[in-house]
């Protein structure tokens, strides 16, 4: 199981919805919206405190 970066669910990675692939890791996603979502900005969902952004998106 991998867990959705975006969201955090437990994702299999045989089923998932969608994969990315950043600076060589995979990436598994339980809804195409949270693959779109890190497709975009990967680094707000890894490891960027979200301090260090200073804002944050709302949709």
């Amino acid at each position: 199981m991998a867990k959705d970066p975006v969201c955090g669910m437990e994702v299999d990675e045989k089923t998932a919805a969608g994969k990315s692939e950043y600076k060589g890791k995979t990436y598994y996603f339980c809804a195409p919206g949270c693959k779109q979502a890190f497709d975009k900005d990967p680094e707000k969902y890894l490891g960027a405190s979200s301090e260090e952004s200073g804002h944050h998106d709302h949709h």
